[in-house]
């Protein structure tokens, strides 16, 4: 029996550290990979990921690239290293180019992401809430958007994370995407004749799922700047996060 052979059935998501950062256990909840033959499917992370493996098993440490097919990573290629332990699935997975890990670690600027995986289907532990339909009609915020920078609570995110990070904005809702990890994905509104133009987040997958978050923002050229307070703080009123705020301000250009 083959390691390809060994990874066959569903695997769910025990943990995942992005760039040194690990992420809550509620946007884990309900994460998951389905292994068919060569083909993979990751599911419960706020969109749906498809594609193929390709494994290396006689490497050292054995390699694998997963080439996505479908969801917001389509048409890219994931390089990495992997370990089977029984019925556990270690992955270090390179978010972007042609560099493969070379040990299970993941470090802020690495661009790297570990996780790991048991055996079995995810169980979501949060009560399921309805789903309200996303209304058809654009707004000036519709389409994609490439980050240029962020600061998340008075620290600047790295340069070598924020090239891999992209917005993704259809009707009323949107989701923000770190290479093939969902970091946001909520339905809003927005009122564009408020000065400053006001943004409220319904958030329906990561960690902030089931809380609101208000906002504003503003169009600078050709720069979408967003400022959203923390969940159960009150709407900033400027482009800024400070330490301690739990606000995030965000800079995007339209791809």
């Amino acid at each position: 029996m083959n390691d390809l052979d060994l990874l066959q059935g569903t695997w769910s998501v025990a943990s995942l550290e992005v760039e040194g950062q690990k992420m809550t256990a509620g946007m884990l909840d309900g994460a998951q990979i389905v292994i068919r033959g060569s083909r993979f499917t990751s599911t419960g992370m706020g969109a749906v990921y498809k594609g193929t493996l390709k494994i290396d098993a006689a490497a050292k440490p054995a390699r694998l690239d997963m080439k996505f097919s479908a969801g917001p990573e389509k048409g890219n290629t994931n390089l990495g290293i992997y370990k089977i332990d029984g019925n556990t699935w270690k992955l270090c997975l390179a978010m972007r180019g042609d560099i493969r890990p070379s040990k299970f670690a993941s470090q802020p600027g690495s661009g790297f992401a570990l996780e790991t995986l048991t055996r079995g289907a995810a169980k979501n532990t949060k009560a399921a809430a309805p789903k309200k339909a996303a209304r058809g009609v654009a707004t000036e915020l519709e389409g994609e958007w490439q980050m240029v920078s962020a600061v998340m609570n008075g620290a600047p995110m790295e340069k070598s994370a924020v090239a891999w990070v992209k917005r993704v904005t259809t009707g009323n809702e949107t989701a923000v995407y770190a290479g093939p990890q969902t970091m946001l994905k909520a339905q809003f509104t927005n009122d564009p004749s408020k000065s400053p133009k006001t943004l409220d987040y319904v958030h329906t997958a990561a960690s902030n799922k089931g809380k609101t978050t208000l906002g504003i923002y503003q169009f600078d050229a050709d720069l979408l700047k967003i400022c959203m307070a923390a969940p159960g703080s009150k709407r900033p009123t400027k482009f800024e996060s400070t330490r301690g705020d739990g606000a995030s301000f965000t800079v995007w250009k339209r791809l």
